[in-house]
């Protein structure tokens, strides 16, 4: 059996071969300003790692390609945030509802966007939501963990000292303060309906 060709490193990163990787990244998936850089860094990286080891390109070499292929990461961001196809506004925005529809209080998503490299003022115009935006996510948190209206008849009781402190210890750890939980918690069953309903959460 013939055995396999090695395979050495591709071509080093240049300005054109990082903006088709950025084009390429950001139609799999939405990307902030620094998730994009944070990207191609790691396509650099990648490279990097690949010529070392096909023992064809010197160290300097390598060098000196990955600082000129650095080089052109922040252009390239700031291109497509001209081209309008990086927003980070918008990517907070977008993000902050679905995550809420999901269930995950402000608290939680505010701790994502920074995550994903969103600036602070934009995380707080993102997560601005009213009180009762953040209740509906609790009661679709609820919904998820049959807490609270969506728990079994025997475990609904708020009256139960232990599962209420296990279900407020899950509101807790998911970021929701004790107003909404308790809220949430005692609420009636065909009450926490509606309010899902209303508010998309079914």
């Amino acid at each position: 059996m013939r055995a396999r060709a090695a395979k050495g490193a591709p071509p080093a990163p240049t300005d054109a071969s990082l903006r088709e990787a950025a084009l390429s990244a950001l139609a799999q998936r939405a990307l902030t300003r620094a998730g994009l850089a944070a990207a191609l860094e790691r396509k650099i990286a990648n490279w990097a790692r690949r010529a070392s080891r096909d023992g064809h390109h010197e160290p300097d070499d390598i060098a000196r390609d990955v600082e000129r292929a650095r080089a052109a990461v922040e252009p390239i961001v700031l291109r497509m945030v001209e081209l309008g196809v990086v927003d980070d506004a918008r990517f907070a925005e977008a993000r902050a509802a679905r995550l809420s529809r999901q269930g995950r209080s402000r608290r939680a998503i505010a701790a994502h966007l920074a995550q994903k490299g969103v600036a602070q003022g934009l995380v707080q115009e993102a997560t601005a939501k009213d009180a009762g935006t953040e209740l509906v996510a609790a009661l679709t948190l609820a919904r998820k963990r049959r807490l609270g209206p969506f728990a079994r008849d025997e475990e609904r009781s708020i009256r139960n000292p232990e599962a209420r402190r296990k279900a407020l210890g899950v509101f807790a750890r998911a970021g929701f303060d004790l107003g909404t939980a308790d809220r949430a918690l005692r609420m009636d069953p065909e009450e926490a309906e509606e309010k899902l309903r209303d508010r998309g959460g079914w």
